[in-house]
């Protein structure tokens, strides 16, 4: 006798990995320049520690993370934003 699929119960339902597809946001939205001095919005791409978030996590394209890269470091600088922090979020 041939089991067919549709006999076949599961107590549990069967997890399906279904990620989201990452985006550039500044692709998205249209933004052309970063400001080092909107420390709340670089906020998003620096982790609790206060290191930035690399490319593979945020879903910014190579060309924007770069530029989100130098806005984080002069924000640094001017201290708009710590350099290493605990617990910064």
């Amino acid at each position: 006798m041939a089991i067919q699929n549709s006999d076949i119960k599961y107590l549990t339902p069967i997890a399906v990995d279904v990620k989201k597809k990452k985006y550039c946001r500044f692709k998205k939205a249209g933004i052309k320049y970063i400001d080092y001095k909107d420390a709340d919005f670089l906020l998003k791409f620096v982790n609790e520690q206060g290191k930035i978030l690399p490319r593979r996590i945020t879903g910014t394209s190579t060309k924007y993370q770069k530029k989100v890269a130098q806005a984080v470091k002069r924000a640094r600088h001017l201290c708009l934003m710590p350099y290493v922090a605990d617990l910064l979020k």
